[in-house]
């Protein structure tokens, strides 16, 4: 049996954090990168999402932790001790985390990243509207830009199609102009 199918049979083909039925997917719980079954959940996208802060936190979509907190999966627990961690600054959450008890070992995982130390603010990229910028978005220069090392003008009002985020800086974007890729600082832009 594949380790989706274990999941999925595990979870009653459900998210193990929220029971969302939609599109779900395996998360294995770092700091182990193996999809294996005792080290992975099955989780929806808006959870996906969220555990991999590509997007911001919704305290109110969290508010499931409450019943999967005292799953008997330590992945499932140690996804929720983190979760509740991040959300700390909510009174539930706060309270949830103060009637979690792990044994040494699922502790160890649980603080193994660090992640529990994180609060709930997400770095992502934003343009100059504070507007959240994704892979394949399309955008409009708010700017005339002097691109440099090239005689190229991108003159205010161009739009850029299909950009691409630059993994490691939030402030900056791919994308072509004039069959050029460039980089481009998000507080010259607007999504489009």
């Amino acid at each position: 049996m594949s380790v989706v199918d274990a999941l999925r049979a595990r979870s009653n083909n459900r998210c193990e954090l929220c029971q969302s039925e939609k599109e779900l997917t395996v998360y294995a719980v770092p700091p182990n990168s193996e999809e294996r079954e005792e080290d992975s959940l099955l989780v929806c996208e808006k959870c996906s999402q969220q555990l991999n802060k590509k997007e911001e936190l919704a305290p109110t979509h969290w508010a499931c932790l409450n019943e999967s907190m005292w799953s008997e999966i330590p992945a499932v627990q140690v996804v929720s001790w983190r979760m509740l961690n991040r959300l700390r600054h909510e009174s539930w959450a706060a309270d949830a985390i103060d009637m979690m008890f792990f044994d040494e070992a699922t502790m160890a995982w649980a603080k193994a990243t660090g992640d529990h130390e994180n609060s709930a603010e997400v770095e992502l990229h934003r343009d100059s509207n504070g507007t959240p910028l994704h892979d394949g978005d399309n955008v409009v220069l708010t700017k005339t830009l002097d691109v440099k090392g090239s005689s190229l003008n991108a003159k205010l009002g161009t739009v850029v199609k299909g950009i691409k985020l630059v993994p490691d800086n939030f402030e900056q974007i791919e994308g072509k102009i004039e069959g050029q890729t460039i980089v481009i600082l998000t507080k010259y832009l607007r999504k489009n």
